[in-house]
C-alpha cells in the first residue's frame, strides 16, 4: 500500500518527465518544485551554459546538454574512459570563467591508471554535442585499488584559479601526507600549470598543487565572489559531517580531529575534536547528512537566503540551509525531505533559481511560486 501511495504522490507533484509538472511547497519560503527532465544515471554534477541550457554529468561516463525550459537531452561524444566503480565515475562539470569566448569546459573524473583510478582534472572544448582537444590537466598522485572517497568538485576563483578536491581514497593516513594529493584542495592555473604562490611551492617533498590538506571526503566546494573566500563541505566518518572556510595551507585535521565514530563501534576517531595548528569547521552535522555538493546563495528568488550555505544531502535525503551570522554561529534548516530522494548536485541560475540533481535521475527546477 506505501509503494501505493509514494507512486501516486510522484504522480501528482511532479507529472511527466517535463517543466508542467506540478507544485511541491513549504509552508515559510513559497518553495516551488517541478521536474524538467529524467536521466538515465546519477546526475553527479551540472554546469549552467546560460540560464536555458546545462550540461549534465552522468557518474556512469556520460554527460548531456538539457534545455531547461523543454528538458530536451541531448548526448556529447568525446568523453574518456572512467572507472565508474564505487563511489568514482564521470564526476563535476564546470564552464570556464570565460567560457563564451573559450569554449572550455572542465571536468572531474576517475580515470582508469595502473595502479588504480585516480581523480583527474581535464578540460575539453564544447564544439556543439562534441567535446574536442581533451587534456588532461593532472592527474593526481592519488591512485588507490579503493573504490570510494573521490572528492571530485571544481571551483573558480576570481583571479585565474581552478580548484578541485579529492577524498583520501579510504587511506586515512593520505590525508595528511604531502607527497601525495589524496585528502586535499588542489589549486592549479587555468591551464593546468602550478601558481607561483601556492603555499607549498618552495618545497620539494611536497605537491606543490595542494592548496588545503586534511580533508576526509569533500564532496562540495564553492568560490563566493562577494566575499572572496573559498567553501567546503565534507563527509565525517559516522557523524561529523562538516562545512569549513578553505585557508591557504591550512591543515583541516582529518583523520588527527574528528567529530565522528568508527563505523565498528561507538568510538570516536582521533585525539579529540580539536587540536591547535588545526582548522576548525564552521559548521559540524551530527548525525551526518552524507553532503554531496555546496553553493553560497546569491540570488534574488529567496532573498532572505543571500549568504547562506546549500548542501544537497544523501543520507538524510534533503536540502540543507545553514545561516551563518556575524559570531560564525549556524542555524540550520531543511527542505524537500517528503521527496524521499537522495539530493547529488545542485546549480543556481543568474536570478536565484535553482537546480537540483537526485540519484533517481530527476533534475528538479526549485522557484518560488508566484505571489509569493
Amino acid at each position: 500500500m506505501k509503494k501505493w501511495l509514494r507512486f501516486l504522490f510522484y504522480l501528482v507533484v511532479f507529472g511527466t518527465n517535463t517543466i508542467n509538472a506540478s507544485v511541491l511547497e513549504t509552508d515559510d519560503s513559497g518553495m516551488e518544485v517541478s521536474q524538467i527532465a529524467q536521466l538515465d544515471g546519477i546526475p553527479w554534477g551540472i554546469s549552467l551554459l546560460t540560464d536555458q541550457e546545462a550540461i549534465i554529468t552522468l557518474k556512469k561516463g556520460e554527460a548531456f546538454r538539457v534545455d531547461l525550459l523543454t528538458g530536451k537531452q541531448q548526448a556529447l561524444s568525446g568523453l574518456p574512459k572512467v572507472d565508474n566503480r564505487g563511489q568514482g565515475g564521470l564526476l563535476d562539470v564546470a564552464r570556464s570563467p570565460s567560457f563564451t569566448q573559450d569554449q572550455w569546459l572542465y571536468f572531474l573524473y576517475a580515470k582508469p591508471t595502473p595502479k588504480g583510478s585516480a581523480t583527474t582534472l581535464a578540460r575539453t572544448k564544447l564544439m556543439g554535442d562534441k567535446l574536442t582537444h581533451w587534456q588532461d590537466l593532472l592527474v593526481t598522485n592519488s591512485a588507490a585499488s579503493s573504490s570510494k572517497h573521490y572528492g571530485g568538485r571544481i571551483a573558480f576563483d576570481d583571479m585565474g584559479h581552478v580548484f578541485f578536491s579529492v577524498g583520501d581514497r579510504g587511506t586515512r593516513a593520505n590525508s595528511q601526507n604531502l607527497t601525495n594529493h589524496a585528502g586535499s584542495i588542489i589549486r592549479l592555473n587555468l591551464d593546468g600549470s602550478v601558481p607561483t604562490d601556492n603555499p607549498f611551492t618552495s618545497n620539494s617533498r611536497i605537491k606543490n598543487e595542494i592548496w588545503s590538506y586534511g580533508h576526509r571526503n569533500p564532496q562540495g566546494i564553492f568560490y563566493d565572489s562577494a566575499t572572496q573566500t573559498l567553501w567546503s563541505n565534507e563527509h565525517g566518518p559516522r557523524g561529523g559531517d562538516e562545512i569549513n572556510l578553505i585557508q591557504k595551507g591550512a591543515n583541516y585535521g582529518w583523520p588527527i580531529v574528528s567529530h565522528g565514530k568508527e563505523y565498528w563501534a561507538p568510538i570516536s576517531v582521533g585525539e579529540g575534536q580539536e587540536k591547535e595548528g588545526i582548522e576548525n569547521p564552521i559548521k559540524v552535522f551530527i548525525p551526518s547528512i552524507a553532503p554531496s555538493s555546496l553553493i553560497r546563495y546569491r540570488g534574488g528568488v529567496f532573498p532572505n537566503w543571500d549568504g547562506d550555505f546549500l548542501s544537497t544531502a544523501l543520507a538524510l535525503r534533503h536540502l540543507n540551509r545553514v545561516t551563518l551570522n556575524e559570531a560564525n554561529q549556524t542555524i540550520e534548516k531543511r527542505y524537500l525531505e517528503t521527496l524521499e530522494d537522495r539530493l547529488r548536485s545542485i546549480a543556481q541560475d543568474s536570478t536565484g533559481i535553482l537546480y537540483i540533481g537526485t540519484d533517481s535521475g530527476k533534475l528538479l527546477k526549485v522557484s518560488r511560486s508566484a505571489g509569493k
